[in-house]
């Protein structure tokens, strides 16, 4: 293996094997320019690269070294990725101008991504157990008697998770792949884009000089893969973010049994409701739109805007708002100049393909309103941006091609159903967003439209200030979309993880099932010996400690005292002959949470101790109704034990059931306490 790239020939260097790599003598190499001025910034070969032993090596190292660590544990080094790439992050700022991205567009892409990694930090920790073993759902009982429970449960897939990505999100797209990958502790390989694949290693590299990756978990291709299809199998993942035509090549290539994810681009609509006149906050926040998603990356976006569709009397002024705006707001150049706020397509040959997809349009019925199809003498890769009106909805270039670039399609609509019409004849889209203050409206579209969309943005005068803005996925919402848009779904929050383990179903025992899931079942083992779970630290406390109170028999003069004192004199409470025709009581009855303040009372340790705060209730059931003269009793277990790893304390979910003296289950709910750890 060699070391570095050298200065002569530039090559982007691949890290592999938890090393730098890049051929020795290279033959071929290709060329990448600045998008702006055309210089040579790097050269990309993957000449000799030894892919075999980077699969094995991730399926090996990396899946021991993440396979050791918790759900928390990769979380919070997620937060310290993301530390150390905004500690470094002018350095990726300074790269991304030669891509033709400007600051703002910068901002997008590499704060975005840091954001995605703070993201899933912050949910893998609070929504995710401090284990291995994901839960998902209910128990379902399978016996009679309880001797028989199932579970399901989520297993990291035991493979690679191969991610490749498209030119336009050189930060972003690696990250917010990586991100939910490696919480669920599988091992990434990253592929990205030859053009802006030097933005990703410099990324990869201060991820790498941190010194916190763990072993075999990240590794970069920078270049081709030719026989990458050929040596995957099942327990790998395949995450593809590009076009759809390469997506669809992608899949039949991809053996049986290893997934295949895809992110494609899409013909997005943004809708104009027939409320938003001119003059309407509306109207204003649907063209400023308009113009962000044509401008933004030099609208090399996958979520971009690329049909307007707008109430046929409005055709005009949208156009004529939208050629004002692009004036004001927009200026073309390298985005290193002063005043330049959109910068060139990544490549003199993605320029030329923009070009060539604007002549598809123009050939297929649009007529250009704004701008031009010239390309530039300039040695940069600028396209203005460019508006098309196609006066035929049913044209079908304006569903199909796309020109991925700042360009958009203007078309008209009569009717809510014709708007759904046009939507859905892009083929299934990433994003729909719709302008509008009408609620009737905003729910008949949704329900025509959200079949083909993975995500509908409402935009009005309520929401258009704090609105994340139609071309800008959240990690806590999916990312992805239907039919053209590739079918699958990225980011939406623990979602993604999942989408890196495999789902099982758990058949056996209370005790088993305690075992495997780290959750105490009803019916297994518990025990009470004689110290007060409260009296425990974490330390100390073991899954299925219990403590089974005393009885409290309950009178009439109590539940009234309840009544009066907190209001709740509910008929149910304090009228008999009202309450004894109620079909669920047999009279008057205890109030529920009259009960669970006692059953507080009857299992709590009143001192001072590792017991440091209750801090909520969950999934309470009210089951038997309590009359005057029965009595409570309570068993509270310890149920799941979940330490925090950068407090002094941790959580604790205890299983808190209520019966009364003939034994019947009054109420079941769970008690979350925070506890120190000694």
């Amino acid at each position: 293996m060699g070391d570095t790239m050298t200065a002569e020939i530039a090559i982007t260097p691949s890290y592999l094997q938890d090393a730098w790599w890049a051929p020795d003598s290279p033959g071929e190499a290709a060329v990448v320019r600045d998008a702006s001025t055309g210089h040579e910034v790097a050269r990309v070969s993957t000449e000799g690269l030894d892919l075999t032993g980077a699969l094995a090596y991730a399926r090996t190292i990396g899946q021991t070294s993440l396979g050791a660590l918790t759900f928390h544990q990769r979380a919070l080094l997620l937060k310290q990725f993301a530390l150390a790439l905004t500690e470094r992050k002018d350095e990726l700022y300074a790269l991304s101008a030669q891509t033709g991205a400007t600051k703002a567009d910068s901002w997008v892409d590499i704060d975005g991504g840091i954001g995605v990694l703070f993201a899933y930090s912050g949910k893998g920790r609070r929504e995710m157990p401090n284990s291995q073993v994901y839960v998902d759902g209910a128990v379902e009982p399978l016996s009679k008697d309880g001797t028989l429970l199932g579970r399901h449960i989520y297993t990291r897939l035991p493979g690679v998770a191969v991610q490749i990505n498209a030119f336009n999100f050189a930060v972003w797209g690696p990250l917010e792949k990586f991100a939910p990958a490696f919480l669920a502790g599988m091992p990434s390989l990253i592929k990205p884009a030859t053009p802006t694949g030097y933005l990703t290693e410099a990324m990869v590299r201060i991820l790498v000089e941190s010194g916190l990756l763990p072993a075999g978990s990240l590794q970069l291709v920078s270049g081709g893969v030719p026989t990458l299809f050929t040596q995957l199998k099942v327990g790998d993942i395949v995450a593809f973010t590009g076009s759809a035509s390469t997506a669809t090549a992608l899949r039949t290539q991809t053996p049986t049994g290893v997934r295949f994810t895809a992110e494609t681009d899409s013909i997005n609509a943004s809708v104009l409701g027939p409320d938003a006149l001119v003059g309407t906050p509306e109207f204003s926040a649907y063209v400023r739109q308009l113009v962000t998603e044509m401008t933004t990356k030099a609208g090399q976006k996958c979520t971009a805007i690329r049909r307007a569709v707008v109430p046929a009397g409005q055709a005009d002024a949208v156009i004529d708002a939208v050629r004002a705006r692009l004036a004001e707001k927009v200026t073309v150049g390298d985005p290193r100049d002063e005043g330049v706020t959109m910068g060139p397509l990544v490549s003199l040959t993605q320029r030329d393909e923009v070009l060539r997809q604007v002549r598809a349009l123009t050939d297929g019925g649009g007529r250009i309103v704004i701008g031009s199809a010239e390309a530039s003498d300039s040695d940069g890769a600028f396209v203005s941006p460019i508006l098309l009106r196609f006066d035929d909805t049913h044209a079908d270039a304006v569903h199909e091609v796309e020109a991925f670039g700042p360009v958009a399609s203007l078309i008209t609509y009569d009717t809510v159903a014709e708007a759904s019409d046009i939507v859905a004849r892009g083929g299934g889209s990433l994003v729909t967003s719709v302008a509008t203050h009408d609620p009737s409206f905003a729910t008949e579209i949704m329900t025509g439209v959200a079949a083909w969309n993975g995500r509908v943005l409402f935009l009005d005068r309520d929401d258009a200030r704090s609105s994340t803005g139609h071309g800008s996925p959240m990690p806590g919402l999916v990312h992805g979309g239907p039919g053209r848009a590739g079918g699958g779904e990225e980011l939406g929050g623990i979602r993604a993880v999942l989408h890196h383990m495999q789902r099982t179903a758990v058949q056996g025992s209370p005790e088993m099932l305690t075992a495997i899931t780290g959750v105490w079942h009803a019916g297994a083992a518990a025990r009470s010996d004689g110290v007060h779970p409260f009296r425990k630290s974490l330390a100390q406390l073991r899954i299925g400690d219990r403590i089974a109170s005393e009885s409290r028999e309950v009178t009439l003069d109590d539940i009234e005292t309840f009544a009066h004192f907190t209001g709740d004199t509910f008929y149910a409470h304090m009228n008999e002959e009202a309450a004894s025709a109620n079909p669920f009581f047999p009279g008057r009855v205890a109030h529920g949470y009259l009960l669970v303040s006692w059953a507080a009372g009857l299992f709590v340790d009143p001192e001072p101790g590792p017991v440091l705060a209750n801090y909520g209730l969950e999934n309470l059931r009210f089951v038997t109704p309590v009359s005057p003269g029965d009595s409570i009793r309570v068993d509270l277990t310890a149920k799941q034990i979940t330490p925090r790893e950068t407090d002094e304390y941790g959580e604790v979910r205890w299983d808190a059931l209520i019966r009364n003296q003939n034994d019947e289950t009054v109420a079941t709910y769970d008690v979350l306490t925070l506890v120190e750890k000694e």
